[in-house]
This record gives C-alpha cells, sequence and structure tokens, in this order.
C-alpha cells in the first residue's frame, strides 16, 4: 500500500543517483514473450531531486519528439517507484542522451522504465529487488520479456508463476554473442503485435514450444544447435507485411546459415552464434541496416549514488544516458502477474550495486 501524501518522506534537493541499463533483445525466435536477452550496450542516467518542477535535457535519438515534463517515461517509472516507496521529491532533474534506436526491437522503453524504477531506490535510498523492479516494471510495460533481461542481464525466461510474474536466469555458453542489423525505419511494438493472430494451429504450437526448448539447451550447452532452435511459427512470418526488409533480410541470413531472427518486436534482426562466425558478417553491406557487434550484457546497476549541492546539478560533459521512447509515458493495465507489491523499509547507502 502506497503511503498517503501527507505520509510520504520528501528527499532533500541535491540527492543524486547514477544507474546504468543494457539494451536488450526478446523473443528469440520461438521464446514469444518469454525469452530475454540482454546485449552489451550499456547507457547511464542521471538523475538528482531539485527544488520543484521537472528539468529535463534531452539530446541525440528522437530528441525533438520527447516530452519534457512528468510524462517522460524515466520520469513516470521515477515517480511510480518512489511512491511506492513512501518517498516524494520536490521536483527531480532528468539528463539523457540516447543512443538506442525508438522502435526497434531493442529494448528502448523496458531499459527507460527500469532506469526509473532503479534511479528511484537509488534516491529512496532502498535496496533495488529485483522482484519489486520486475513488478512494476512488467505493470508499466505490459509484459516482462525485455525488462526482466535489463534486471537481471544475461539470459531470462520472464514468466507468470504462483507468486506473479518472475523470471528465471538461465546459462549462456560463453562463446556466444550477438549481432544486430539495425534498420533506419522503425515499427511500432503495437502495429506489430496487432497482426498476430488470436489462435494458430496446435501443430504450430507443439513445433514452436519444442524448439523453445531446444534454445534453452543450446544456448547453454550446444551452441551448434541455435539454428534449429531458433526457427519459430507464432510471431515472425506474420509480421512480415509490417517490416518487409528485415523479414527478407532474416531469411537470406538464415539461407547462410546464421541463426537471424526478428528481434524483439523488430524491425531489428538479431543473429547469434560464435564470434569468430559473427565476425564475418561486419564485411556484409546491407542497404538500409547499420550492424552493430555485441557481447552478452550484465545487469542494470546503480553506479552513484550521493548528495551534491543543488546548485551544481547540470548536464556533466559527454555523458552517454538512457534511452527513452518516442512518445509520453502511461501506466497500462498491467498483466494479471504484474500486481505492485512494496518491498521491505530497509535502508541504505548504494554505491557500485548490481542487482
Amino acid at each position: 500500500m502506497r503511503a498517503d501524501l501527507a505520509q510520504q518522506r520528501v528527499l532533500v534537493p541535491g540527492r543524486s543517483v547514477t544507474v546504468e541499463v543494457p539494451a536488450t533483445s526478446a523473443n528469440l525466435g520461438p521464446g514469444f514473450d518469454c525469452f530475454g536477452l540482454a546485449l552489451d550496450w550499456r547507457e547511464r542516467v542521471n538523475l538528482a531531486v531539485i527544488e520543484d518542477g521537472y528539468r529535463i535535457e534531452v539530446s541525440g535519438e528522437g530528441a525533438a519528439e520527447l516530452p519534457r515534463d512528468e510524462s517522460h517515461l524515466i520520469i513516470r517509472a521515477v515517480l511510480v517507484g518512489l511512491a511506492d516507496l513512501g518517498v516524494r521529491a520536490p521536483g527531480l532533474w532528468l539528463s539523457c542522451r540516447n543512443t538506442i534506436p525508438h522502435a526497434r526491437g531493442l529494448g528502448s522503453s523496458s531499459a527507460a522504465i527500469v532506469a526509473g524504477l532503479l534511479a528511484a531506490a537509488g534516491l529512496a535510498e532502498v535496496p533495488a529487488r529485483p522482484e519489486w523492479l520486475l513488478g512494476h516494471a512488467n505493470a508499466i510495460e505490459g509484459h516482462p520479456d525485455n525488462v526482466a533481461a535489463a534486471i537481471h542481464g544475461g539470459f531470462v525466461l520472464a514468466y507468470e508463476g504462483r507468486a506473479g510474474v518472475t523470471a528465471a536466469q538461465s546459462n549462456i555458453h560463453p562463446s556466444i554473442a550477438a549481432a544486430l542489423f539495425i534498420p533506419d525505419t522503425s515499427v511500432g511494438t503495437e502495429l506489430a503485435r496487432g497482426m498476430l493472430p488470436e489462435m494458430v494451429p496446435h501443430v504450430e504450437a507443439a513445433a514452436n514450444s519444442g524448439r523453445a526448448a531446444l534454445l534453452v539447451h543450446a544456448l547453454a550447452s550446444e551452441p551448434d544447435l541455435l539454428y534449429d532452435a531458433s526457427c519459430d511459427w507464432l510471431h515472425q512470418g506474420y509480421r512480415e507485411a509490417v517490416m518487409p526488409r528485415s523479414y527478407e533480410l532474416m531469411k537470406s541470413l538464415r539461407g547462410q546459415g546464421f541463426a537471424a531472427m526478428i528481434s524483439g518486436a523488430g524491425p531489428s534482426v538479431l543473429v547469434l552464434g560464435s564470434r569468430t562466425d559473427l565476425a564475418v558478417l561486419q564485411d556484409q553491406q546491407m542497404a538500409g541496416f547499420s550492424i552493430r557487434l555485441s557481447e552478452i550484457g550484465a545487469a542494470a546497476s546503480i553506479i552513484d549514488a550521493s548528495t551534491i549541492d543543488s546548485g551544481d546539478i547540470s548536464s556533466p560533459a559527454n555523458q552517454t544516458v538512457m534511452e527513452t521512447p518516442g512518445s509520453g509515458a502511461s501506466l497500462i493495465e498491467p498483466t494479471r502477474s504484474g500486481q505492485l507489491r512494496r518491498p521491505a523499509s530497509q535502508t541504505s547507502q548504494v554505491t557500485k550495486t548490481h542487482i
């Protein structure tokens, strides 16, 4: 239960926090709305408490379209987290230089949500418990795969259990890395989801289940099986019409023997394999796509939390901070497993904290 406004602890201006959150890819072929993978594409978010109002400084990807008020997704997530912790900020300063492209299937909105919630815990000086982060992040995002990967790092399997939404971390073979083909055009998640049918043939669902199980094994123990394990019948084919170039690229790469798949809701294309195999992709010129090689990423973390002179709050030079989505945030209906839960009111100073 959230504290009433009069009972909330008010943060002192000057309290600041810096967090790092990874970009992510979800689905990974057959693991629709379940599998998530953190990428070694870490970005920072800087937040501080100020006397009043919202001071938001944004540059980089989508800067012209992003809101400069409390509807900004990172600010919205901070406010959700602080309210649940019984804490209130008189005002907030946020600085962002976005580097992750919007609406490309790389977890930009999930990263922003996790960054905001993690920052809320840092500002409030309480431990950022993974189950608390996941419950809130799932309620805001509407599905848990990307946010779970950002929270835990590595490869995760998100699901609804008896206690609600949760995530199991699975091993990933040390030889496996990722290549990302990122298009110069975007596809909104809602549009991509709108292409999916309400029902699929039983034979296809059964085949998909088998490949999802095989993918968990391939990622952990037998990377040579990645190609067969990454086959999907649930979502990629149905979305071809809204991302034809990405679908064609995926088919071309698979024709060359690569374990290629649509990243998240697309339209980026993810390829999983050994570093040696993926290195040859750097020489492939794909019109309309840029390529980025990535290691597997680590969990989100608070890298600094402190109190500074509020008069000194300004954007540090050349900082790289969190990607945010291209529209204002709104708290959507949570899934059945995404109920908001309050953590224990334990406090601690947080510096270089991994969750």
